[in-house]
């Protein structure tokens, strides 16, 4: 079966150098070496400052908005993994949802201004696919009713925008390294603050607010990243020019061979693209299903990402429709793509899928022994 996605593992002979250092120094958590070392790695090539490891993209989110004093209610997008909203409501937060555009799939900024209420905190867009949101127009709505800003950049790994990482923008960005995606230290995450002061406190929160031997300032809980995790970090970090230059040739000839038959993401065109996902948009639900059930039978594993929309959720009281949000769930498939595909996969993903565009439901038999 081709998945939608495989996980990248680094040379192993690499891995046990790091392997071997751990149990040198018998040190396997706590802020270790390896922790340190991945820290200041990560923030020279993602040319950022104050980056705390954490030890999953979700809880980077929830540490971000205790350490940002967000509460009551918080302006967000309901197209997005379900994170971005069930740590909101797991925080005792209310989402508010502002629809998203019908090309980038980001938020729409024209519907940030109708959603804000007195009770209103924070803004937490989502960099969708890698693609950059409208920063500008955020940060300016954001500083004009005095509301915080946390961009979930799950996606956004090593992207930039106008020459600067897209990662430095608002008060605080966070990240997800689990083993899905790009860059990953099998599970683990990051927050990129914009002040020191927030680093420092998020540093207590991850250690239960423990700030010496004797001595805890600070409500906190258990975050931190370990040395093991580290370790794949950095061996993949070493590698990770390499896992772009083969996305980017699997991406690249996707929109070459698809460009007649399915429609696209729009992408920001002042917004590099680290090919971390290959979204597809078909003209109706139906027919993402039948290409999906034709995929399905040619031993292909799309993902309908991200589906649902978000604000369908059964935890989530909403009397406001989406329109585009659940429209755009409902017609999106991501295919793979990930370095160990093979041409011939590729190919054959491409050839499926061009089949079944061009044929009838029935016409299945042409497409499940290519």
């Amino acid at each position: 079966m081709i998945n939608v996605t495989r996980t990248y593992l680094p040379d192993r002979s690499k891995l046990d150098k790091y392997i071997d250092e751990i149990y040198s120094s018998g040190w396997v958590t706590n802020n270790g070496q390896l922790v340190k070392k991945l820290t200041a790695r990560l923030e020279k090539y993602l040319d950022v400052k104050n980056l705390l490891l954490v030890s999953n993209g979700t809880l980077a989110l929830q540490i971000a908005y205790k350490v940002l004093g967000i509460d009551r209610q918080v302006i967000t997008t309901p197209f997005s993994f379900v994170a971005t909203t069930s740590t909101l409501v797991w925080e005792g937060l209310e989402p508010i949802f502002a629809d998203i555009d019908p090309e980038t799939f980001c938020m729409d900024p024209s519907k940030i201004e109708g959603s804000i209420t007195p009770e209103t905190t924070a803004i937490v867009p989502v960099h969708v696919f890698g693609n950059a949101c409208d920063v500008e127009k955020i940060e300016y709505i954001a500083q004009k009713y005095g509301l915080k800003t946390i961009y979930d950049g799950a996606h956004a790994f090593g992207v930039r925008y106008k020459d600067r990482s897209l990662l430095s923008y608002g008060d605080a960005t966070t990240l997800s390294f689990h083993a899905t995606k790009l860059f990953h230290t099998i599970e683990g995450g990051a927050i990129i603050f914009k002040n020191k002061k927030d680093l420092e406190r998020a540093k207590l929160m991850i250690n239960f607010g423990i700030d010496g031997p004797d001595s805890i300032i600070e409500l906190g809980i258990n975050a931190k990243m370990n040395e093991f995790e580290a370790a794949m970090g950095l061996c993949i970090l070493d590698e990770i020019d390499t896992i772009f230059k083969k996305r980017s040739e699997i991406w690249n000839y996707y929109q070459d061979s698809l460009k007649d038959h399915v429609q696209f993401q729009k992408r920001n065109f002042q917004c590099t693209n680290n090919y971390s996902y290959f979204p597809i948009l078909f003209e109706s639900e139906k027919r993402l299903i039948e290409a999906k059930y034709a995929m399905n039978a040619a031993n292909i594993n799309p993902r309908r990402y991200f589906y649902p929309s978000l604000d369908t959720l059964g935890y989530i009281q909403t009397q406001v429709i989406h329109t585009v949000s659940q429209d755009i769930a409902s017609r999106i498939m991501c295919l793979p793509i990930y370095p160990g595909l093979l041409t011939n996969e590729v190919e054959k993903i491409v050839k499926t899928l061009i089949c079944e565009q061009n044929y009838s439901f029935a016409s299945y038999s042409h497409v499940v022994n290519l």
